[in-house]
């Protein structure tokens, strides 16, 4: 069995450690990123909604560079939502800046009742530029 290639971006590791989990994880020319929330470097919550889902982003940020991948290389988005009526004219605005034209990525958004302390979470898979050009020679 292959080892894991875990990708993790620099000072982001109070979570990782505590839960037992890899920020990303490198297969192939893809990259399989752990739901993002908008944790401080110690772990805790933005208290602020809309805070929190720009942390949440910025901590996607950090791991998509960590791995040589931007919001460009994402195919894949599923986002999780405490309280989606509410919450998602603030979530827009941030998916917004991020994808900021199109072609857009996949996006799946889910409800849920419980994200550890968070009320959002993002996950993505992005292809690996460096690896995909690669794999295509």
């Amino acid at each position: 069995m292959t080892k894991r290639d875990a990708v993790f971006p620099a000072d982001r590791h109070a979570l990782y450690e505590a839960h037992g989990y890899s920020a990303a994880i490198r297969s192939g020319d893809l990259l399989f990123v752990s739901g993002q929330v908008g944790s401080r470097s110690d772990g805790t919550p933005e208290p602020d909604f809309g805070q929190q889902v720009r942390q949440a982003f910025l901590n996607l940020r950090q791991t998509l560079d960590a791995a040589g991948c931007t919001f460009d290389d994402i195919v894949d988005v599923t986002t999780f939502h405490t309280d989606p009526e509410k919450q998602f004219p603030t979530i827009m605005d941030v998916k917004r800046e991020a994808f900021s034209q199109a072609p857009y990525p996949n996006w799946t958004a889910i409800g849920v009742n419980w994200l550890a302390g968070f009320d959002f979470e993002i996950k993505v898979i992005a292809r690996i530029p460096a690896a995909a050009s690669l794999l295509s020679n």
